[in-house]
């Protein structure tokens, strides 16, 4: 009986996790807090491991099916901000799914290493958090003072763009009461914006071509993947330290990837951290995302044994969610293109200004409004968009200076 309610719980994570995955503005953590409020009545029909089982199994099915809107419809969440542009200009060119499925290499790729490695992350984050903790300020400065110098022709540019986005970061993070503040943050900067930017062009989606093969070579895959999955280590114990962050160092480490390898290592991160998040719950009993809080609101302590169903429940739910987000990637694919590109833009960002307003009123609107003219403006001064990230990165580096 026991087995058939943790496999139920099993599927049904998987199945509102991609719900979640594709549907822009509905995160897991927002899921994770409706099952720990409802807990006290369906403690009565099931186990906590069954609820603690079906958090998990959505947490990894969302970090593979979130490419999707951030490729083909330019609607990112924290973890995905930076494979806005990579993305859209591979689907500019035809090639949306391979976007996708480069994301999901990453995803499967971390999954999988992080599983082989977990043993070795357990043994080491006990030994490395209090080394490396008070340096992640200053080792964030330095990789963002190397990334702005690097610039050929628009340090200064660089510059203000990272400390407009910056300062737009922590105005909002010191709004109290906000209930989705990353949504219209980063839907302005990386969404919204490029999204304007190709309705003032008149783009047109060419046809894309889902069975074209992929280029990424063995060298880029491996070492986008375990990168991905060093990151997502760093991520997944250090307070403050996210996804993006992770992302921005990440690329720094490996070098030049192209495209291709920059995708597979930004989808591998967030999965990879959702993986090593579950060893940070049992080595260090801290949670680092919204989705590991709530396992251990269900729970009181992680055993070896649970920890192990925890591992087979990641790696089946990543199984099913890589061939759900390939199938659904052909029908994406296949109905971008029939519909007038134009229009389904001002339908988006209707989209976007809508969930904004249901989320956090006016105020949303104000900081949708002025993270989009802050994208806008990098674009036309040509910065690249790794710098908007300023506005996640800014607060962490006072975190941990100040």
């Amino acid at each position: 009986m026991a087995f058939i309610e943790v496999a139920i719980a099993l599927f049904g994570g998987i199945l509102i996790g991609i719900v979640t995955g594709i549907a822009p503005g509905i995160h897991i953590n927002l899921v994770s807090v409706l099952v720990v409020a409802s807990a006290p009545f369906l403690l009565q029909f099931t186990s906590a491991l069954s609820l603690v089982v079906f958090i998990i199994s959505l947490a990894i099915t969302h970090t593979f099916l979130d490419t999707l809107p951030t490729i083909y419809l330019g609607a990112p969440d924290e973890a995905q901000a930076l494979n806005v542009l990579p993305g859209h200009r591979l689907l500019m060119q035809g090639l949306g799914h391979s976007a996708v499925l480069y994301t999901i290499l990453g995803s499967l790729g971390s999954l999988l290493l992080g599983i082989i490695l977990f043993p070795i992350f357990i043994w080491s984050m006990i030994r490395v958090q209090p080394l490396i903790s008070s340096w992640i300020g200053y080792l964030l400065i330095f990789i963002m003072a190397y990334m702005i110098l690097r610039e050929k022709k628009k340090k200064l540019a660089s510059l203000v763009a990272f400390l407009l986005a910056g300062s737009l970061g922590l105005l909002v993070f010191s709004i109290p009461h906000l209930h989705q503040p990353l949504f219209p943050l980063l839907s302005g900067l990386f969404g919204v914006s490029l999204l304007l930017l190709s309705f003032m062009q008149k783009s047109i989606i060419p046809p894309q071509k889902v069975h074209q093969p992929l280029t990424i070579s063995r060298k880029n895959t491996i070492k986008s993947v375990s990168a991905a999955s060093g990151m997502g280590f760093i991520a997944a114990f250090l307070p403050g330290f996210g996804s993006s962050q992770a992302a921005i160092i990440g690329t720094q480490v490996v070098g030049e990837i192209g495209d291709e390898g920059f995708l597979s290592l930004v989808g591998g991160i967030n999965t990879a951290n959702m993986v090593i998040s579950i060893a940070t719950a049992y080595a260090l009993d801290k949670a680092r995302n919204g989705a590991i809080v709530a396992v251990n609101q269900l729970m009181d302590g992680i055993t070896f044994s649970q920890m192990l169903v925890f591992l087979a429940v990641s790696l089946v739910a990543g199984g099913i969610a890589t061939i759900a987000v390939i199938y659904l990637s052909k029908i994406f694919a296949r109905l971008i293109v029939k519909v007038n590109y134009q229009q389904l833009i001002l339908v988006i960002i209707f989209f976007i200004i809508s969930l904004t307003f249901y989320f956090d009123g006016f105020m949303g609107l104000v900081i949708l409004g002025t993270a989009t003219s802050i994208g806008v403006v990098a674009s036309a001064w040509g910065v690249g968009k790794n710098h908007l990230m300023g506005c996640l990165i800014l607060p962490v580096i006072l975190y941990f200076v100040l």
